[in-house]
């Protein structure tokens, strides 16, 4: 049987409320450090939710032309900043991109809804002025494979490129999904992850409908609260979360930098509800045994988990049945820790967002905290979580775990790289 290929992550690019830098994004949820705030993206003085963790500040600098970057929905602007970011970060440049072999480059970027943002406006324009005052740039820019593409038009990448839409945990399977055509030589190089923008009007009622999310508002900071008893619900957020990942041999030859390996993933569907996961969380087991056995790596390796852990009642409890099932009397010896607790839920951004806490946390031997946790549900005593303040620990192999509408459950396992 042919070997399969090694897999590297060479490049990070986070778009986050934390920002566009990859280390000060990590520092801050080191030193846990709250992201929601009161959102001012829109007037929501009549909304029932009215924060969020939103993208401030953001500018998209020199990595994408202004006036198209005015044009284009917001997620698709954090994927073109994110995604040259991560370039960046994996020492592509207009110097050394003529190194490449451009038709053996792909991206694999998605999104869990898209350009809601361009979706809601220009349908209120259709509204009040009629479908020829549509732009013919509202189709493209809606379209959730399309931030991929323009990533790949503006470096002239002509290998695979295509977007996977699995809710939140979207990004996930793009990862996975990017790694498999590495192993199996169909590319050398893929940028891949997830954005989303969806912190606007139609964002905020639909999910509020749904009665998803937290209506704490006299301490928003502390709505995000993974495992605690008095959850009630999840904050939005917002973002993207994009690597490179690069066969080992590709990397060493262009000399760059390895920041982890990926040894493995797997995808599962519940086949149960519209957004409840499985209570008992059978097929958490059967997606994390799978992710172990195609990086063949033994579950008493795995000694920390960056958790899904949405600030749901169901989800949070019905993950963490999952992960001890899954691991039986090892649980206790693994660390977990949940990013969302103070960036809030990124949807289709989410996983490749806590991929890169993940990496970055292989990288410093440093977990960061889960905040907000006060009255920590019972379950909970059957793993070693960080809670409050960051703790030094040797990452051996770290499992990102992530569910989404639909009963979509995907797991990666990321380890230190080991020649």
């Amino acid at each position: 049987m042919k070997k399969r290929r090694r897999v590297v992550i060479t490049g990070m690019g986070v778009v986050s409320c934390f920002g566009m830098d990859v280390d000060k994004f990590y520092q801050d949820l080191l030193s846990g450090k709250s992201g929601i705030r009161p959102i001012t993206a829109f007037p929501c003085e009549h909304y029932p939710v009215r924060f969020a963790g939103s993208v401030r500040d953001f500018e998209v600098g020199d990595y994408m032309d202004k006036k198209q970057a005015k044009r284009v929905d917001p997620f698709i602007r954090y994927i073109m900043v994110a995604g040259k970011k991560a370039m960046e970060d994996a020492r592509i440049t207009a110097e050394t991109m003529h190194k490449l072999d451009k038709s053996r480059c792909g991206v694999l970027v998605g999104s869990g809804i898209g350009g809601m943002t361009t979706f809601f406006d220009k349908s209120q324009l259709l509204v009040r002025k009629g479908f020829r005052h549509l732009s013919p740039f509202f189709v493209p820019y809606i379209i959730p494979n399309m931030g991929g593409a323009m990533l790949a038009i503006d470096n002239g990448f002509t290998g695979l490129n295509y977007s996977i839409s699995a809710a939140c945990a979207t990004a996930n399977y793009c990862i996975i999904a990017a790694a498999r055509h590495i192993e199996r030589e169909d590319a050398d190089l893929v940028i891949c992850g997830g954005a989303e923008a969806p912190i606007n009007a139609v964002g905020i009622g639909g999910f509020f409908g749904m009665k998803a999310l937290s209506e704490r508002h006299d301490a928003c900071e502390k709505a995000s609260r993974p495992w605690d008893k008095s959850r009630d619900g999840f904050v939005l957020g917002e973002g993207a979360g994009l690597l490179v990942l690069e066969e080992l041999g590709h990397a060493q030859k262009r000399e760059a930098p390895i920041l982890g390996e990926y040894l493995g993933g797997a995808t599962s569907c519940d086949a149960y509800h519209l957004t409840r996961p499985r209570e008992e969380g059978v097929e958490v087991v059967k997606c994390i045994e799978a992710a172990l056995r195609d990086g063949n790596v033994g579950k008493e390796e795995v000694n920390y988990i960056n958790a899904h852990a949405t600030s749901t009642v169901v989800g949070d409890l019905c993950e963490l049945m999952g992960y001890r099932q899954a691991f039986g009397g090892h649980s206790k010896y693994i660390k977990i820790n949940a990013t969302k607790s103070m960036i809030g839920h990124c949807l289709g951004a989410a996983a490749g967002i806590e991929a890169i806490a993940s990496v970055k946390a292989m990288n410093t031997s440093m977990l960061h905290p889960t905040i907000n946790v006060e009255d920590p549900e019972e379950e909970l005593q059957y793993f070693d979580p960080v809670l409050g303040e960051a703790q030094y620990h040797e990452v051996n192999v770290a499992l990102s775990f992530s569910l989404g509408f639909g009963g979509h459950n995907s797991a990666v396992l990321f380890a230190p790289y080991e020649e």
